[in-house]
């Protein structure tokens, strides 16, 4: 399987403008689907990308041999490798979209006027949606088969390190999607490495109705910055774990090791652990299960004073998403305190409190101002794919438009149908 050639540099805002009103014509097709349409598409997706396991995983090979060539850190490194087991995860993944409930055409809300006009609010596709992601090869499936169920058509840009795989895995997709009888321009892949590609996708704001960055935070804030198109944004993961007062000792090991070294490189990955004061005692029981599998714990005063593996923790680390085998420790003074910290260093992402008291749990719940928070369980569950969505395209730090694992239901908006019988207002 070939991959895509990149485009010549002088043609770049012409082809840019090409893969634009393509994916709105396909966008406009793609929103008059019927469910069993868009699930037999995908279907055909999921058989095109079995089929093609073998030419995604050599792809892959070469773009693993260069990234480390170029030395890229370990926690891109595994986001970017895949193997058998991770391409047979993305056709059950896509497999688990198809059988999701159509997010389309779903009544939101429905009422009568006293004048006799009745109103709908009623689901809808958002259009175009041009996504530019960082290293994970599978979150060109991911998207991609997002969008489709959504009836939306997507622009994807892939990171350089990415770009053969991505090229392959979307080849596979739109084989599938051309199997079906539906436009292969639902899915597009822009076709080079050049990083100009991306400053042309931010004005397209003609073609493109939302961007959805996934990646470092170098990315999202010239996103941010230089974007003419609405964006949603995937931002850091700095989470955190607060052991309370009333924690099961047994079970904060258990979570606490599983959310920091299940996979260090994800941005469910705790990368703070916040212990009550009330319970210090039990500091080395639950440190002592990360010091045997080698992460490195820097704690303030009172953790270092405790643990004599513990280096000191600067004013930084409190704000750092590691992405490596690394936690930052800290003491405080209970549930107050707990949250404070966490509002104030956290990144809106995941973060959650280990207790057997259920009101302070849901005091921690409630009040942290986060997308994701979590009672008794580990923070590396934050992801579509956990929650039932059968994959995510990221998790939404901000409030607009969506906020957590962003699915299916989250790539929709909705229109207003108001049915009259002659009313003319007064």
């Amino acid at each position: 399987m070939s991959t895509a050639k990149p485009i010549d540099i002088g043609d770049f805002e012409s082809e840019m403008a090409a893969l634009g009103t393509k994916a709105r014509t396909a966008a406009q097709a793609l929103a008059t689907t019927s469910a069993d349409t868009r699930r037999a598409a995908i279907e055909a997706m999921a058989k095109t990308l079995a089929a093609g396991s073998d030419q995604i995983l050599r792809a892959n090979a070469e773009d693993m041999s260069d990234a480390r060539a170029a030395k890229l850190n370990a926690a891109m490194l595994d986001r970017l490798e895949l193997d058998a087991e991770r391409v047979g995860a993305m056709v059950a993944g896509i497999r688990e979209v198809a059988a999701l409930d159509d997010p389309l055409g779903r009544m939101l809300g429905e009422w009568t006027r006293p004048n006799g006009l009745r109103i709908e609010r009623v689901s809808i596709p958002i259009g175009v949606i041009g996504i530019i992601y960082e290293s994970r090869p599978n979150v060109t499936a991911d998207a991609g088969v997002l969008c489709l169920m959504s009836g939306n058509a997507t622009i994807l840009r892939c990171g350089s390190e990415s770009f053969r795989t991505s090229s392959a895995i979307a080849k596979c997709l739109r084989h599938g999607l051309d199997t079906a009888g539906l436009l292969e321009d639902c899915i597009q892949l822009v076709p080079t490495r050049e990083r100009a590609a991306v400053g042309i996708l931010l004005t397209m704001d003609q073609d493109i109705d939302i961007i959805v960055p996934r990646g470092g935070r170098s990315l999202i804030e010239r996103v941010r910055e230089d974007s003419r198109v609405p964006v949603l944004a995937h931002l850091d993961g700095i989470c955190h774990i607060y052991v309370h007062a009333a924690a099961n000792a047994d079970k904060a090991c258990d979570v606490i090791l599983n959310a920091k070294m299940r996979r260090t490189g994800i941005c469910g990955a705790a990368e703070t652990l916040l212990v009550d004061r009330a319970i210090l005692d039990m500091l080395p029981k639950i440190l002592a299960p990360l010091h045997e599998v080698g992460c490195e714990v820097r704690g303030d005063a009172e953790v270092c004073s405790l643990d004599n593996q513990a280096v000191a923790a600067s004013k930084v680390d409190w704000d750092t998403e590691y992405l490596d085998a690394i936690i930052s420790v800290g003491v405080v003074d209970g549930l107050d305190s707990a949250i404070s910290h966490v509002n104030r260093h956290g990144s809106h992402h995941t973060d959650a409190i280990i207790s057997e008291d259920g009101a302070a749990a849901e005091r921690f719940l409630n009040e942290v101002d986060s997308a994701i928070v979590v009672h008794n369980a580990s923070t590396q569950f934050a992801d579509g794919g956990e929650f039932g969505m059968g994959a995510e395209i990221g998790i939404s730090n901000g409030k607009l438009h969506a906020r957590g694992p962003v699915g299916v239901e989250q790539l929709t908006t909705y229109k207003y149908k108001v049915h009259g019988n002659g009313q003319v207002r007064p």
